[in-house]
């Protein structure tokens, strides 16, 4: 009977070591890349540059209500006319939408899918169209981008990057939830976009307001067949080929954020399933090329998989540092890892969130935002249980109308 209970004993503190260093080695990555973020540099680059074809891919599944206006909104750009076309992927969109669209003058590729993906609509688009153009552009059907954006990414090419992300910002802070999802973006960009090029990392990629070279987007693409979380397959391939992801901050594409709770579910529901389909899919290669090649980046972007999304890590480092609190101190149960370890974790971590996140976002606004942060918690907790499924189909985001606060 003692040799069973010492070896639940053991059981139990070696779960609860695993379990801290787990959450340590988490905290301490997002702290390193929070503080390198502030380092981070625009890179002297040539502005003396010749201009690229580009071509800019809308893909608009059911986007009905935004789609129109983006597709007005990408026409007007520094960059000369004849140097850029707008193709909208229209997948699912009303008559009346695509006869809206026809007055424009972009390029319309109308696809239909059993099970609809981006991957698939950015494929069936490229496989009609001609392949006279230099670099793509990739947009989300509300995605706005700035004046400059395309003069700023033909530079950023010129200069011999081939893969460029450029700077999603949020086009709305109307409800707590829109908020909380800017303010985790910008901390993202921070960490994994800043933070990384500063060390000299590949950035990560978002998914949409980023650019590529055409002939490797096209070739890379056709051997992706992700329901979600395409941009975490193409980093993985292009980190397999050496090729560097360049951040731009001063490039902007605003980005329409989540308003209500349900759709901030979905969209990190989402975000969940691909997280641990791509930790499944690349961790063994991952080591392997870290290893035998030392490629770095790659066994990086594997990392970031194993990683918990900031809410969860920021929620479950506070509720164990307050239970080994009460232990330790209210209960006077002594723990074999100390409630002192997991009380530095949290104030490690809460500093990498307050390096991280831009200064403009320190308001009351966000501070009564903060008050969903629970919430957004719980959800993301229950979420945990309930992926199943979550990557067999494509999880729509519907966009529209932008509701002032408290309408």
């Amino acid at each position: 009977m003692e040799t069973i209970t010492q070896i639940f004993q053991y059981l139990a503190q070696g779960t609860e070591i695993v379990f801290a260093v787990y959450f340590v080695v988490s905290c301490l990555y997002v702290l390193v890349f929070a503080a390198a973020g502030h380092f981070y540099k625009k890179r002297k680059q040539n502005t003396d540059n010749e201009l690229s074809k580009m071509v800019i891919f809308i893909p608009a599944y059911k986007e009905d209500a935004v789609i129109v206006g983006v597709a007005k909104k990408a026409l007007i750009q520094q960059y000369p006319s004849s140097f850029f076309d707008v193709v909208v992927i229209a997948d699912s969109l009303q008559p009346t939408t695509l006869i809206e669209l026809q007055k424009l003058p972009i390029k319309i590729v109308e696809v239909s899918f059993e099970n609809s993906t981006k991957a698939k609509a950015l494929n069936a688009a490229m496989h009609y169209m001609d392949d006279d153009y230099e670099y793509a552009i990739i947009l989300d059907a509300d995605n706005i981008m700035e004046f400059h954006f395309l003069t700023k990414m033909n530079t950023a090419f010129q200069n011999g990057f081939r893969v460029v992300q450029g700077h999603r910002k949020a086009k709305n802070l109307n409800t707590p939830f829109a908020i909380l999802d800017a303010a985790s973006e910008e901390i993202n960009n921070h960490i994994y976009r800043r933070g990384h090029r500063a060390l000299g990392l590949s950035s990560g990629l978002i998914g949409s307001g980023m650019g590529f070279e055409y002939r490797i987007f096209k070739a890379i693409m056709k051997k992706i067949t992700a329901i979600g979380g395409f941009d975490k397959e193409l980093e993985f391939e292009l980190a397999k080929k050496n090729i560097t992801i360049e951040y731009l901050q001063d490039t902007v594409v605003l980005d329409e954020k989540v308003q209500k709770s349900s759709d901030f579910s979905k969209q990190r529901r989402r975000w969940l399933a691909t997280q641990f389909v791509y930790l499944k899919r690349y961790y063994r290669t991952g080591l392997r090329a870290l290893f035998t090649s030392g490629n770095i980046n790659f066994f990086d972007k594997v990392f970031q998989m194993i990683v918990p999304p900031r809410i969860l890590l920021l929620g479950i480092t506070v509720i164990t540092a307050l239970v080994y609190c009460l232990l330790d101190f209210g209960l006077n149960i002594k723990t074999y890892v100390s409630s002192f370890v997991w009380g530095v974790n949290l104030a490690l971590l809460v500093v990498a969130f307050v390096l991280a996140l831009p200064i403009p976002f320190y308001n009351t606004a966000t501070l009564k935002a903060m008050a969903s942060m629970p919430s957004a918690f719980l959800r993301m907790f229950y979420l945990l249980f309930n992926l199943k499924g979550a990557n067999t189909k494509f999880i729509h985001t519907s966009h529209g109308e932008i509701k002032s606060q408290g309408k």
